[in-house]
């Protein structure tokens, strides 16, 4: 017997005690089958939507298709707090594409299973009985590490055209193949995505990205005509050769680039940036007669821009968006570490913000290992890594004090002049011996004295200050370094 939680079975022994089938199916009964844990849980029921809602204490229903959510409060498991509750359900034409044109309750477990999109989701399971329902080889493809379709693989897809991405997701997901038959029709019915909604290419394009295996994912949508039409910016890549720099072509190396972005589970918009940070490679390539190589001069520019248009054509919000286009905009910024300035790294941390800074160098670590490069982390990037950590540190200097200029020259009535500077950098030292004093109400009182001594007594004073503060940061950057084993 499969393990069910204990919220699940309530459900289904409370439509069973009124005379009602109901067994676990979909998505959920598969990833059970394959160990995986459920990302959320579903009961098809021989019940109406009316008897569902009557027999649970809390539910919402705002769907046509007759899915009942019945909500569990007393659970601190999301995957069990809205489990879904859908009577069996026929379903006729498909006139969008994408959702039928009339569903048809009160029909067998069949006719339900016969409805689905692919064998491995159309199982059931009743957890009374302890048997799984499978009429159409569900769990031998399970076995066997495949995605097929129910029945005649163009119908489904002729159905609900998002299938199309959702075959080439759940085999990158689930590190499945696709059957014969399935993949020749995805290939022939690829152009139908130009019906679905972007949001919901989006969704299942994120699913596939992020995954552990995006490469196989985006080499099998390149294989079956996915690409050129969802992403056809990307596809331009395909066969175009780079400098002698790289190992591989354009296409290739993006999809190591995006790969090694999933082996070190990076955040999705690094992901993102990883895959479209070469993007417009093919439209700036030029050959260099003189150095009798390829240059894509201005890449990163009009990539950055190409990028922007994908990511608002698939209505991704707009801070991912943002992120992913500073990323691409700036991923070439690291390139020579002898002609770098510590001004120049914070002025790049400037463009990208520094929330988003330390994802540009994994970015950068990507880019490195996708042109065939051995080492993750040479010398040149824990150099980058050092320098941005340099540039982020607090600074040791006068801007850190609770007061400044224009205060002093307010509180002690003297006119602009090096006097001011020698004033602020005797605080400072203070305040480096002892931080408690940083203080606006001690600073304030004690500008007011120092105003009273010559500039001679304040300049020594202020010499102190200085150099006190270029021996702190000395040492801090020595520690940095250190760290990152660096000079």
């Amino acid at each position: 017997m499969l393990k069910i939680p204990p919220e699940v079975e309530a459900v289904v022994h409370t439509l069973e005690k009124q005379g009602f089938a109901a067994y676990v199916v979909g998505g959920c009964l598969r990833d059970l089958l394959l160990g995986s844990k459920p990302k959320d849980w579903d009961i098809a029921t021989s019940s109406t939507p009316e008897q569902i809602i009557g027999l649970f204490p809390k539910t919402f229903y705002e769907n046509k298709y007759g899915t009942v959510t019945v909500v569990n409060e007393d659970t601190s498991d999301e995957t069990l707090k809205n489990i879904e509750v859908t009577p069996f359900r026929k379903e006729t034409n498909y006139s969008d594409k994408r959702h039928p044109d009339k569903v048809i309750f009160g029909v067998s477990l069949e006719d339900d299973l016969k409805r689905r999109d692919f064998t491995i989701n159309a199982l059931s399971y009743s957890p009374s009985k302890g048997q799984i329902v499978d009429l159409y080889g569900g769990l031998k493809d399970i076995k066997d590490k495949i995605v097929r379709a129910v029945g005649a693989p163009e119908d489904r897809f002729a159905e609900d055209a998002l299938r199309i991405m959702r075959a080439i997701r759940l085999a990158t997901q689930l590190n499945f193949t696709i059957s014969h038959e399935t993949a020749e029709a995805v290939a022939k019915r690829a152009t139908d995505l130009n019906l679905i909604a972007a949001e919901r290419i989006r969704d299942e394009f994120t699913k596939l990205i992020m995954s552990q295996n995006p490469l196989i994912g985006l080499a099998l949508g390149q294989k079956l005509g996915i690409w050129k039409q969802v992403l056809p910016e990307l596809e331009e890549g395909v066969h175009v050769k780079q400098n002698s720099d790289h190992k591989y072509d354009v296409w290739e190396h993006t999809l190591r680039v995006a790969q090694h972005a999933a082996d070190k589970n990076y955040a999705l918009e690094v992901r993102l940036a990883g895959l479209f940070h070469d993007i417009a490679k093919p439209r700036a390539r030029e050959w260099n007669q003189e150095k009798k190589d390829w240059t894509f001069y201005g890449h990163e520019v009009i990539g950055a821009k190409m990028a922007e248009k994908i990511m608002r054509r698939l209505k991704f919000p707009n801070k991912t968006t943002e992120a992913v286009r500073k990323l691409v905009r700036n991923h070439m910024f690291f390139s020579d570490i002898e002609k770098i300035t510590l001004s120049a790294v914070r002025r790049v941390i400037r463009n990208v913000g520094r929330e988003l800074v330390w994802r540009l160098m994994e970015v950068r670590t990507c880019d490195r290992i996708g042109m065939g490069r051995p080492k993750e982390t040479p010398y040149r990037l824990r150099k980058y890594q050092s320098m941005i950590e340099e540039a982020l540190r607090s600074p040791t200097s006068v801007s850190m004090l609770k007061i400044n200029g224009h205060t002093i020259m307010q509180e002690t009535g003297l006119n602009p002049g090096p006097k001011i500077g020698f004033i602020t950098h005797v605080l400072l030292e203070e305040v480096l011996d002892k931080p408690e004093l940083n203080t606006e109400e001690y600073l304030k009182n004690r500008a007011k004295e120092l105003a009273k001594l010559s500039d001679q007594e304040l300049q020594q004073l202020g010499k102190q200050g200085k150099e006190k503060k270029e021996e702190i940061e000395k040492a801090e950057i020595a520690k940095i370094r250190a760290r990152f084993h660096v000079k």
